[in-house]
């Protein structure tokens, strides 16, 4: 009976002091937690070795404070059910912003969540006021870094990237993040989609790594402009006026926007024992994880590392003057790499975003879609195109009025054809030649253009080359006809010179164009004049596609 009690006690010593999962540096060797104290010899040697067990340093792990419920407990299932009502009856609540399946250990650390220790955290991330709940956490975070003399370094979220856009019309500034200091807040306001942040001038290392990284954030991303703010309070019992505090402590920018005002940025205290980074929402958690772990704790808090003999830490002051040389040259080989990649992936977005309309247009396009393309490949060539439509209104005459300094008019009429091209388009535009002298008598035309997207339901690889193949009625054309996909081979290759020709039928003296192509690159030979009275104008595809 005796040796069943002696065990039960055992398992409760150590289920005990699990909740006290404190380093070293704050139970000076295993001091025993005030609720056990006074058990059996036995109770408190095997709470003072599963005490030790708990609170050694060799594992190798950064401690992390996470201000919301552990994943899966009571806690956060309590919590979940409490979002989903909120959901149903129309009011929104900020649901947790940390995953709960990263990879805390590969990163070499290991999380706290609210109701845990964190007074030996040497990081902290999203703490203080959670659903009624985490300032304790928090100020015993800061307390535990002030108590080792130690900088304390916190990760917090500005913003929510699905929740904003009812908060946008009431509020100028409508996210915010409280600091340590009660009346000093950081505020936002959420930035247009599409903002492209830079890197500020003057950054620490860890700093500046931080910037590239989050640089690398998707195009769309949403971004809030940084603000410090200070409060102003009023006594409760209404006598003695307004209060105003001033806001504490410094904002350095580490990301701005286009006006200069910080996206991203790190808060630093007035006793410069705290430094808050303020990182927008959607943050990719795995790269913020190992920037603390590489960057920022071996540059403001190395003391931790080397407590924690963490395996991902090496301490310069151990190194040789090669290694240390090397690990900069790699440092700065990463560095160069992820800025050009990012600048490469923006310069392919900018083009994508330019080319796509383009391409589809004239591969894919009809209607007005396709009229919009071939303006702007002839506009890219360097002519002067009117939309008709426009202009005149449909469809009194042809989609476009195509022309160039040296040269003469040309109406140029645009169609789409699933399937072959059927031969009465011609008469579209041999129609508005025949017109528009009482159009535009001050603006005399020379001939027209027809341009044709023909098979568009077949892959371009399928189409045939030419628009009309039957050669009696190729013979009797008396104007020019020009496939959409023939148009796209030239722009794609920037031949803006065989573009001119094949609209105006000759190259004009003088016109401004897109860059040329380069001379690596095929261009079209494929072009003869155009018609000029009956004279038939006709081109040999020599690349047969």
């Amino acid at each position: 009976m005796r040796a069943r009690e002696e065990r039960r006690q055992r398992r409760a010593a150590v289920d005990e002091a699990a909740k006290y999962p404190l380093a070293p540096s704050s139970w000076p060797g295993t001091v025993l937690p005030a609720v056990v104290r006074g058990k059996s010899a036995s109770v408190r040697s095997w709470c003072a070795l599963a005490l030790a067990l708990v609170s050694s340093p060799s594992t190798g792990l950064v401690s992390v404070h996470v201000g919301q419920p552990e994943p899966n407990s009571e806690q956060e299932r309590m919590l979940l059910a409490e979002l989903q009502h909120q959901r149903d009856v129309g009011r929104r609540e900020r649901a947790p912003r940390v995953p709960g399946d990263l990879a805390w250990e590969k990163h070499g650390l290991q999380p706290r969540w609210l109701g845990m220790e964190t007074s030996d955290c040497a990081v902290a991330i999203e703490p203080g006021h959670f659903h009624n709940r985490g300032d304790a956490e928090r100020d015993r975070f800061l307390a535990g870094a002030a108590r080792r003399g130690e900088l304390a370094l916190v990760v917090a979220v500005i913003g929510d990237a699905d929740g904003d856009e009812l908060q946008r019309s009431l509020f100028s500034h409508y996210a915010s993040v409280s600091l340590a200091d009660m009346f000093t807040r950081v505020s936002g306001r959420r930035l247009p989609t599409g903002t492209r942040p830079e890197i500020a001038p003057d950054l620490s290392p860890a700093d500046r790594d931080l910037a590239i990284r989050l640089l690398t954030r998707p195009p769309t991303a949403a971004w809030w402009a940084l603000q410090l703010h200070g409060a102003t309070t009023v006594r409760g019992d209404g006598f003695g006026g307004e209060t105003h505090h001033p806001a504490q402590g410094t904002l350095e920018p580490i990301l701005i926007d286009s006006l200069g005002a910080p996206v991203v940025a790190a808060w630093v205290s007035l006793a410069g024992d705290q430094r808050w980074y303020v990182l927008p929402d959607r943050v990719a958690w795995d790269n913020v994880l190992d920037w603390l772990m590489h960057k920022a704790l071996p540059q403001y808090a190395p003391a931790v590392l080397r407590r924690t003999r963490s395996p991902h830490f090496v301490d310069p002051d151990l190194q040789t003057g090669d290694e240390l040389s090397a690990r900069a040259g790699l440092a700065e080989l990463e560095e160069r790499y992820t800025l050009d990649r990012t600048q490469f992936e923006q310069d392919l977005r900018v083009a994508e975003e330019k080319a796509s309309p383009i391409r589809y247009g004239l591969l894919y396009g009809t209607g007005t879609e396709l009229v919009e393309a071939v303006a702007a490949v002839l506009t890219a060539a360097g002519l002067s195109v009117i939309d008709l439509d426009a202009e005149l209104g449909a469809p009194q005459s042809a989609d476009l009025l195509a022309s160039a300094p040296g040269s003469n008019r040309k109406l140029v009429e645009v169609k789409g054809a699933g399937g072959a091209a059927q031969e009465n388009l011609v008469g579209y535009l041999q129609r508005h030649l025949d017109t528009w002298p009482q159009l535009r008598p001050d603006q005399p035309v020379d001939g027209g253009v027809l341009v044709v997207n023909h098979q568009h339901k077949l892959p371009p690889a399928e189409r045939t080359a030419q628009v009309y193949t039957r050669p009696e009625f190729v013979a009797a054309l008396t104007v020019s006809v020009v496939s959409s996909l023939q148009l796209f081979r030239w722009w794609r290759v920037r031949d803006w010179p065989a573009i001119r020709v094949a609209i105006l039928g000759a190259e004009p003296s003088t016109v401004v164009a897109g860059p040329q192509p380069a001379p690596a690159q095929a261009t079209s030979s494929e072009v003869s004049a155009a018609p000029t009275g009956r004279t038939r104008w006709w081109r040999k595809d020599r690349r047969g596609s």
